[in-house]
């Protein structure tokens, strides 16, 4: 029998530690924790005055949600894709179960009914069904690679993702019911799906857009509501009232402008202190955080996007397996999507969707979530190194 000294096994562990952090993506973590402290910096700042006596509150709970997020990145990056991809019908049908669930056992929020209540936090299931949705997609073309490219795939990968986008839409809530059309069509491309299906899938939205904003409500037919209308038609104009969405948009740019060149400094960044730029910590904190930092911090923000996403283009380039690269495509394309929209919104160039800004919003689903992805990312590289040696 072979008996293990002190020394054997702490050279063993020493080596296997250095194994570990060699096939880490340290750069993408040095980006991730870089803009994720700039996000809790600026909460903190931004909302001191929010409730009064307790001028941490939101600070606090994001750092919760940061370090819940930290353990399911670690937890995540030890999964291998590869055999969870077997299970992705059950992973659908979990996915849909939790976002019927929320319909009967959540409370209407500002008429919207996204949230499970546990406790203290809110839980929000459409949120982590964007990492579900990718991996049951990117399972489905595994599962069934001779059929990629034909009509018939095309349309059961579309009903695979329509069917939870659309109970997302009735929650309702449009930011993420696009952003779950955002990982089909991305999966739908990697796989190398024909472009002619593609211009079919743009003429069906085309057609659903037109018949949501006009041809329905010609009919007497409501399907959206006012404030999501006034959400997609904000940036045309703006209105001046107080509380409407036109207004909001106006205190984003007004902010974003103040900011100048090097910022106001967090004790002077007026439209967020004084509460005249709504949702700050949430929809609005690039907003906040140019009025505090100005053009080059804001600049230093998108930089750092831009790292990240070019680091998980690298990533994704480099995947050892089918699964993992399309996965790892489709987290890019979400991200990339989500600042998009969201920096977008803020400056007027894009509709008010209430798109989060990646690992800088508030909130606790989207934050772990958004950690989640960058550890599949993380163990999609790890894998892809230790196949290398």
């Amino acid at each position: 029998m072979t008996t293990l000294s002190p020394e054997r096994t702490a050279s063993e562990l020493t080596a296997l530690a250095k194994d570990a952090a060699g096939r880490l993506d340290w750069l993408l973590l040095l980006i991730v924790a870089g803009i994720t402290t700039m996000s809790v910096f600026v909460i903190r700042a931004s909302t001191r005055e929010e409730i009064s006596g307790e001028p941490d509150f939101f600070f606090t709970r994001q750092l919760l949600f940061v370090a819940l997020g930290a353990v399911a990145m670690l937890v995540v990056s030890l999964i291998d894709l590869n055999r969870l991809s077997r299970w992705h019908w059950v992973l659908w049908g979990g996915l849909l179960a939790s976002l019927a669930i929320v319909f009967v056992a959540s409370q209407a929020v500002r008429g919207t009914n996204r949230w499970i209540e546990i406790g203290p936090f809110s839980l929000q299931p459409s949120e982590f069904g964007k990492v579900i949705l990718m991996i049951v997609l990117a399972g489905l073309v595994v599962e069934s690679a001779a059929q990629v490219g034909t009509i018939r795939f095309t349309l059961l990968a579309s009903g695979v993702a329509a069917l939870p986008a659309a109970v997302v839409f009735l929650q309702p809530d449009l930011g993420t019911a696009i952003v779950y059309a955002v990982i089909l069509l991305t999966i739908l491309f990697i796989a190398g799906t024909p472009w002619t299906h593609f211009a079919a899938v743009g003429a069906a939205v085309g057609a659903a857009v037109t018949a949501v904003l006009w041809a329905l409500p010609t009919s007497g037919v409501d399907v959206l509501q006012p404030y999501q209308i006034d959400r997609l038609t904000a940036f045309v104009g703006s209105d001046p009232d107080p509380g409407s969405t036109g207004y909001q948009l106006e205190q984003s740019t007004t902010a974003i402008g103040s900011g100048g060149a090097l910022g106001k400094g967090p004790s002077g960044a007026s439209q967020t202190i004084n509460d005249f730029l709504p949702e700050h910590q949430t929809d609005f904190i690039f907003a906040v955080t140019s009025e505090m930092f100005g053009f080059v911090g804001a600049g230093g923000v998108l930089v750092l996007f831009g790292l990240l996403i070019w680091r998980g283009l690298r990533i994704t380039a480099n995947a050892s397996t089918r699964m993992d690269q399309l996965v790892a495509a489709a987290i890019v394309a979400v991200i990339a999507f989500e600042v998009f929209v969201n920096i977008g919104m803020t400056v007027g160039l894009m509709p008010i969707t209430g798109i989060p800004l990646p690992f800088m919003s508030y909130g606790g689903s989207h934050t772990v979530t958004m950690l989640a992805a960058v550890g599949i990312l993380l163990g999609i590289n790890a894998r892809r190194t230790s196949r290398a040696r």
